[in-house]
């Protein structure tokens, strides 16, 4: 069995999407099942996968799922259930089967409110904004401190009952932390009329309970009946919670190894596994925080355009930097990868036709065969991506 963990490098928006459908697609060639375990984060994810003639962003679902890989929710994963019907019509309109969704009980659900207090305080912070997607992930994991509801509970009630589950953390937990965060119903605008209504969350309650039915509870060693298993990451290394130099524009989450390698020691002892690292030639990030190297010129220079990662009124514009030294580079790598044992170290470079094939570095841009020696040396593989589509990387 190969086990293949994605995580991103940067700060997000690395090509994740893309290393996903590159080794489900692997799977399908070589007549492989494959499973997709979404390990972090949650809807907030944005990864892009692009056919000839087809583009999709994929948020909960797999990656893969264009060649036929299933998805699987481990317990670390936060779902919106809201959300989910969204992403399911879509792919569905575009004439592709809606791929089995897999999910442990044990998973923490994004409620409604988590995502209104998430855009409230937000919008409040102005020019101070965290950079989030406003999308309720740091609220889910706060409310879920106190007030937790798995998503077995969610499959399992019915839609009135879990309407008044809803209802009943909204009674006892908004008013505690609207407090905490020192924000009122009244400055939260047209977020705290929404708080206040019974119609959200008889309407939300409706449809989770639909999206529901998209979903199939089950442990973990489902993944022992699969070949190929790709751990899909969310968000970048640099975003980890734990990574505090960049504290406090981080995300509620474990974006390095860590959730996976746990995950593969209980359910996939002995997997042949390897970690691969994404990163554009060059850095990015979507949204306010620390940017070492930032050179906004990056873009006119080398004409980039992204269409994932548009201007929004929560994240901003999407801002463009160089990597650092060789260390620097690495370093980041390295401490992650105490968290496992990995067979295989890979990188995987996207991005590589709007430079030239260069990376970007603060010491200067650098052809292919120079980084590939200064940058790569320490991976045993690097995948070279030079066009939007899986079948063209090397």
């Amino acid at each position: 069995m190969n086990a293949r963990i994605i995580i991103g490098k940067n700060f997000g928006d690395e090509g994740k999407g893309l290393a996903t459908d590159f080794f489900a697609r692997l799977a399908r060639q070589n007549n492989k099942d494959c499973l997709t375990v979404r390990f972090n984060g949650g809807a907030q994810a944005g990864h892009t996968v692009d056919l000839p003639g087809e583009r999709m962003v994929f948020h909960q679902l797999s990656s893969g799922s264009f060649r036929g890989a299933l998805t699987y929710w481990a317990e670390d994963f936060l779902p919106d259930m809201y959300k989910l019907g969204e992403e399911t019509a879509e792919l569905a309109a575009m004439g592709h089967r809606i791929p089995v969704v897999f999910a442990s009980p044990l998973c923490r659900c994004v409620y409604i409110d988590d995502v209104l207090i998430n855009m409230a305080l937000e919008t409040r912070r102005g020019a101070d904004r965290h950079g989030s997607c406003g999308m309720g992930i740091d609220e889910a994991v706060q409310r879920s401190k106190r007030f937790c509801r798995s998503l077995e509970t969610v499959v399992t009630d019915t839609a009135e009952k879990l309407y008044h589950r809803l209802r009943a953390v909204r009674l006892r937990y908004l008013a505690i932390r609207l407090a905490e965060l020192d924000l009122s119903l009244s400055e939260a605008g047209e977020y705290g009329e929404l708080l206040q209504s019974d119609a959200v969350l008889r309407n939300a309650a409706e449809r989770m309970k639909r999206n529901a039915e998209l979903v199939t509870l089950t442990g973990g060693d489902v993944a022992q009946g699969y070949d190929e298993v790709i751990f899909e990451g969310a968000q970048g290394l640099l975003l980890d919670e734990n990574r505090t130099e960049f504290a406090p524009h981080l995300t509620s989450s474990r974006t390095g190894v860590f959730n996976a390698a746990r995950f593969i020691e209980k359910h996939l002892p002995g997997a042949d596994t390897e970690v691969v690292y994404v990163t554009r030639a060059y850095v990015t990030r979507h949204g306010a925080g620390s940017l070492p190297h930032e050179d906004s010129g990056i873009k006119t220079r080398y004409n980039i355009t992204d269409r994932t990662n548009i201007t929004n009124e929560w994240q901003g514009s999407l801002r463009f930097a160089r990597h650092g030294s060789p260390g620097d580079f690495l370093r980041p790598v390295t401490d992650d990868i105490k968290a496992a044992a990995p067979h295989t170290l890979s990188l995987f470079v996207t991005h590589l036709n709007e430079t030239g094939g260069k990376l970007l570095t603060a010491g200067g841009d650098l052809a292919q065969s120079e980084w590939i020696k200064t940058y790569g040396g320490a991976f045993d593989r690097i995948y070279l991506s030079s066009t939007p589509f899986s079948r063209d990387i090397i």
